[in-house]
């Protein structure tokens, strides 16, 4: 009985060297196919991991001319107007809004415009100076309002306006904000009468 389950388990496992020996490609091919899959995965959730969760916490300074802005999300402190705009992520759309009042007893027209895009690293240093060749910081984080052009002065109502940020999703971009370290993003916002 006992050579009888050693003779089968002989035969078993000189069947299955039989079965390797005719299929060497087959077995060869499945298991380069399964070596590229696990690299091909391994490179694109690297990749998701460092593009898709990179968030920026992001502050913008407010100075107004000739205007006066107040309310919705704007921050005052220490007699310094700011608009918070929280924690955002590449490719998207953030909005905040505010009320603004002609300062002017003449109807002009209202415009904005952003200056000092600062990009801070971990330890705080402003590393903005090494901004990516070809790359225009100003292009990275695009501000845009609803306002629609229509003159106001100090006789007109308040208006209320909102703005969006949409930050870039470009590639070289996340890729410079992940290997400067950056961590916060700052502008001022300057709104003015024409």
């Amino acid at each position: 009985m006992k050579s009888s389950v050693k003779q089968r388990i002989k035969d078993l496992f000189n069947s299955f060297i039989k079965f390797l020996r005719h299929s060497k490609k087959a077995i060869l091919l499945i298991i380069a196919v399964v070596a590229i899959t696990i690299v091909l995965n391994t490179l694109i959730l690297t990749w998701l991991i460092r593009t898709g969760n990179y968030t920026l916490p992001t502050l913008g300074g407010l100075h107004t001319t000739g205007v006066k802005a107040y309310g919705g999300n704007i921050i005052d402190e220490k007699e310094e107007q700011y608009i918070d705009w929280g924690t955002v992520y590449p490719g998207t759309l953030t909005t905040r809004s505010l009320y603004l009042q002609s300062e002017s007893s003449v109807k002009k027209v209202l415009t904005f415009r952003t200056s000092n895009q600062t990009f801070l690293n971990s330890e705080g240093n402003d590393i903005t100076e090494f901004f990516p060749n070809g790359m225009d910081v100003k292009n990275t984080m695009n501000v845009t309002w609803n306002y629609d052009g229509t003159p106001v002065s100090r006789e007109d109502s308040e208006i209320y306006v909102t703005f969006t940020l949409n930050v870039s999703s470009d590639i070289d971009f996340i890729n410079y904000l992940i290997d400067e370290r950056v961590e916060t993003f700052s502008f001022d916002i300057h709104i003015y009468t024409e």
